[in-house]
Formats: C-alpha cells, sequence, structure tokens
C-alpha cells in the first residue's frame, strides 16, 4: 500500500500550478496586443504556441515516464516551465513570447501525464473518484484566481508591498509581466519541494499505460477513434477559443477595461465552469451522459449568441454562463471515447489528450477571421466546435453507458 495524504495534497498542489500557469492567457491578451502592436492572428499564435506544446508532447510524456519515472519526469517539467517564465520575466517581446509559451505549454503537458496515476495509487483505488472530483474543482478555482492576481497587480497604485516589488522586476510599460516573474517563483518553489519529496511506487492501469507508437497509429486508423479525436480538440478549442478572446471582446465592442472588467470575466467563465461541473456530477447520476451533454451544448450555445450580439450586460453574463455549461463537455466527451472502444485505453487516452492542440488551433482560426471579418464573426466560428459536440451526445454509441439512480425503481 502506498497511501500518502502527502502525495495527495501535491498532487492537488501541482493541478493548482498547472491552472494558475495555464488559464492566464486569455486575460493577457488586450495587453499583448497593444504592448507589441500585434494583428488578431498575432495574438493568437500566443496561445498556438502554448497548446500545440500538448500536441508535441502527451504521448512521449507517456513514454518518458515509463522509462525515467514519475519524480523525474515532473521535475523536468518544471525546469522546462521555469526556463519558459524566465525567459519571459528577463527579455518580454513576441518572438520569445511564442518560444516561451511552448516550453511552459511542454512542461504542463509533461505533468499531466504523471498527476492522474500518482493521484490514484497516493490517495487509493477507492477513493480516486473523489480525488480526482477535488482536484478538477481545485483547477477550476486556480483559473479563477489567476486572472484576479494579475488585476490585483496592474492596477494597484501602492508604491511598496508585494504587487509593487513585483511591477518593480517588470518593465514600467509591461507591468503584466510581473505574472511571470510570480510563475518564475512558483516553478522554483516547485522544483524545491519535488527534490526533497519521496515518491510511491506506481503501477501503471492497462488504461494508463501507453502502447508502442505501432498501437497508436492503428488506434488512429479507427473511425470511432477519430470522431473522438476531433471531439477533444473542438471541446478545448471551445473552452481556450472563448476565455481567450472574452477580454479583448469586451474591450472592442463594449469599451471595457481588460485589467479590471475583462479580468473578471475572464475569473468568472472559469469559476462557473467549475460551478457547472458539480451541478453535471449530479446530473450524470440520474440521466444519460449523452443527454446531458446535448442540453448543456445547446445552452451553451445560446449564452454564446447573446454574449456576441446583445448588449454590454449579456456579454458580460453570456460569456461566463458559456463556461457553466461548457463544463461537462470534456468528461463526459472522454469517457464516452473510453467507453466506445474494447483495448488499449492508455494508448487511447494519449491520442485524446493529443487533441488539447485544439487549444491552438481554434482561437487561431479566430484570430485570423477577426483580422478579416472582425472577432464578432470570427467567434462564430465557434458554433462550429459546439455543433460537432452536441452531435457526439447524438451519435456516440459507447459499449457501456454511464449508470444511473433510477428513481422509479428505488421508489417501488
Amino acid at each position: 500500500m502506498n497511501r500518502s495524504r502527502y502525495m495527495v495534497a501535491l498532487v492537488m498542489l501541482t493541478f493548482f500550478v498547472i491552472s494558475f500557469l495555464t488559464n492566464i492567457l486569455g486575460s493577457l491578451m488586450p495587453n499583448l496586443r497593444s504592448d507589441f502592436g500585434l494583428s488578431l492572428t498575432m495574438v493568437a499564435f500566443l496561445p498556438f504556441a502554448f497548446f500545440i506544446a500538448y500536441g508535441v508532447m502527451s504521448i512521449p510524456s507517456g513514454m518518458l515516464v515509463e522509462k525515467y519515472g514519475m519524480k523525474k519526469n515532473m521535475v523536468a517539467a518544471f525546469i522546462v516551465a521555469f526556463i519558459g517564465s524566465v525567459l519571459i520575466a528577463f527579455h518580454p517581446d513576441y518572438a520569445t513570447f511564442l518560444l516561451s509559451l511552448f516550453l511552459i505549454g511542454s512542461g504542463m503537458a509533461m505533468l499531466q501525464v504523471v498527476i492522474n496515476p500518482l493521484l490514484r495509487t497516493a490517495g487509493g483505488e477507492e477513493h480516486y473518484a473523489f480525488y480526482s472530483i477535488l482536484a478538477q474543482l481545485i483547477f477550476g478555482l486556480a483559473s479563477f484566481v489567476s486572472p484576479w492576481v494579475y488585476s490585483a497587480i496592474v492596477t494597484d497604485t501602492t508604491t511598496t508591498g508585494v504587487a509593487a516589488s513585483l511591477r518593480g522586476l517588470a518593465p514600467s510599460n509591461l507591468p503584466w509581466v510581473s505574472m511571470y516573474w510570480i510563475f518564475t517563483i512558483i516553478c522554483l518553489a516547485m522544483l524545491v519541494v519535488l527534490v526533497l519529496s519521496r515518491f510511491p511506487n506506481v503501477e501503471l492501469t492497462e488504461e494508463e499505460r501507453p502502447g508502442a507508437w505501432k498501437v497508436h497509429l492503428e488506434l488512429f486508423r479507427s473511425r470511432t477513434v477519430q470522431l473522438y479525436f476531433l471531439g477533444l480538440i473542438c471541446y478545448v478549442g471551445t473552452e481556450q477559443g472563448v476565455a481567450n478572446w472574452i477580454s479583448q471582446f469586451l474591450q472592442t465592442y463594449h469599451g471595457q477595461d481588460p485589467a479590471t472588467t475583462g479580468a473578471s470575466s475572464v475569473a468568472y467563465f472559469w469559476g462557473l465552469m467549475t460551478a457547472g461541473g458539480i451541478l453535471g456530477l449530479v446530473l450524470v447520476k440520474f440521466m444519460d451522459s449523452r443527454k446531458v451533454l446535448v442540453i448543456f451544448t445547446a445552452l451553451a450555445m445560446a449564452c454564446l449568441a447573446a454574449a456576441l450580439f446583445g448588449t454590454t450586460g449579456m456579454a458580460l453574463v453570456g460569456f461566463p454562463m458559456v463556461g457553466f455549461f461548457a463544463s461537462v463537455m470534456y468528461p463526459i466527451v472522454f469517457s464516452l471515447a473510453l467507453n466506445s472502444v474494447k483495448e488499449h485505453h492508455g494508448s487511447f487516452s494519449g491520442i485524446l489528450c493529443t487533441g488539447i492542440a485544439g487549444g491552438a488551433i481554434v482561437p487561431l482560426i479566430i484570430g485570423w477571421l477577426g483580422d478579416h471579418l472582425g472577432l464578432r464573426m470570427g467567434m462564430l466560428f465557434l458554433f462550429l466546435t459546439m455543433g460537432y459536440i452536441l452531435s457526439v451526445g447524438i451519435w456516440a454509441r459507447p459499449l457501456v453507458n454511464n449508470q444511473t439512480i433510477n428513481l422509479k425503481k428505488e421508489g417501488n
């Protein structure tokens, strides 16, 4: 038995750090555009650089864990993320930013491969479901907190204290660089913690164990695998396509300050996504998950329409509510996918995680369309990605359906 509350706490901390570093970009994009004089397409290459790293690193990272173990992989991941953060902190220009975001994204991809099986072992298989839900809540909390930290630093007018000290490390005309000094400190602190920690021996289950490249290629020839892979691309593309452009949209069409209203709207997007996930957990106990997916996706599309074409108030409510209803998309699509194949679940999981690269592709498409047609028209592309997600709830035929509570049977 390798139960360890310390390791569970370390995994939860890692979830928080991954989210804190990952989901700040949407709040920064209006500043990046104005400070570097970028087009929408050039701005969109920033999340592209970050999320394409998931597409590149997800499957190889699983193989690295098999060869070198979890502790070395986590240490290497934070070294890579530390280098990326330091580069931005010391040399904040566009080209450096692209390289730095790729490095940070690579580090986060390497961590994602480790923390779920580590959590299963450290917390115990019998508690894995509970800890997995707790981890997602902590992940959502960090996404909610990160934009508020950014807002607090750049809007603070004091000359002493933590915020002033952090701003002092950044160029006076680029106060947002302070966030990457925070990321640098966090990565360094995590390295120290990891080096001093003793890791349990982790035996990967068949679902977690990556196969050879040959297995991945054989799987990818399957139409079922291809359809679900596209579903994951569409989900992450939708999530990041909304989150990354909220602040820019509010500034462009409603004159809202990115450092205050824009940042808070991004924070509420992630916060309500966490709340929606809790509701989704309850609903899938009483309904077929495919029905939940269809209903929530349709409501997300309605909220997006209101945000794009409504008043300022409707946009401020609509965008966060898209997050609320998008909350069930990832877990339901992922579970439907795994329940639709008979074997090689570990390799299939690696392929699905590679679909996180959708967070690189969709914001870039929106940015390109935004340069030619306007950002509002560009964001209409999200109806295609959400439409595909909705279709998954219609055509999915899993080998195993989610177990639900039969209220009529219980009442008899």
